[in-house]
């Protein structure tokens, strides 16, 4: 975690608290992995790809050892049935959320060895919010219900929300969470757990793997919201528009 600290503060500000000479060599070493103007312009990349590195945005691969990526919005396993990430398969993160997504995965690893966190989605530019937003089939009125509007975006739209499960890498499955990401209905609320058990809608057994779930995540100071189990925010949305820049 040390390490990681160092490479994320250079991927934003210098440090400016003095350091030791054993402090020095190791952020050197670290930064020496991050991203570089060179690979942001390697034309073998992804163009999005590029255009996240170019914009600071972290590969989560790179700096969390064990994480586990499935991008759904390069697939059309999601809720508007559409590949809109294209070649993009890496996750991208800001740096602070990055840090503390690498918190969680640690938290988690120490006490489930066979277990890691298994990441859906994480930064997602403007671009692609507006195409989700335009090939939303509901009023504009209610599309805010499923997706932000991409005039004043959304956490993913700054790089620090995440959406994610546990997967068992005995058995290369994801942990049973009662509903499959994306699902837009109660048994998907944690708000609505209680009376989800009551109407055998959702198990004990569901709950108690999204109870692991959200305790490695608030534990590394990420916040749930009460319709998505799998999805978590780094910053409020006052916090995010006044300290990060809107990723396009």
């Amino acid at each position: 975690m040390r390490k990681l600290s160092y490479l994320l503060l250079g991927l934003t500000l210098a440090c400016s608290s003095p350091k030791t000479e054993e402090d020095t060599e190791v952020s050197t070493d670290s930064l020496n992995q991050a991203p570089t103007t060179q690979e942001s312009t390697d034309p073998s990349l992804p163009a999005l790809e590029r255009k996240l590195i170019e914009q600071g945005m972290v590969d989560i691969t790179k700096v969390i050892p064990g994480i586990q990526v499935e991008l759904k919005y390069s697939t059309e396993d999601n809720f508007f049935k559409r590949d809109v990430y294209g070649d993009l398969v890496r996750c991208y993160l800001h740096p602070k959320a990055t840090e503390m997504l690498a918190k969680a995965q640690e938290a988690l690893q120490k006490d489930y060895p066979n277990l890691s966190l298994l990441v859906y989605d994480g930064v997602r530019p403007l671009s692609v919010q507006q195409i989700l937003w335009d090939s939303l089939d509901k009023p504009d009125s209610i599309k805010p219900l499923y997706v932000s509007d991409p005039k004043i975006g959304g956490l993913h739209n700054y790089g620090v929300a995440v959406d994610l499960t546990i997967v068992d890498m005995k058995t290369g499955k994801p942990l049973d969470m009662g509903t499959p990401f994306d699902f837009f209905g109660y048994p998907a609320y944690p708000d609505r757990e209680l009376q989800m058990l009551a109407e055998k809608k959702i198990t004990k057994a569901q709950v108690a793997n999204r109870e692991i779930l959200r305790k490695v995540m608030k534990g590394a100071g990420f916040t749930g919201i009460g319709s998505e189990w799998w999805h978590f925010n780094a910053f409020s949305r006052k916090e995010a528009g006044e300290k990060f820049p809107l990723i396009q």
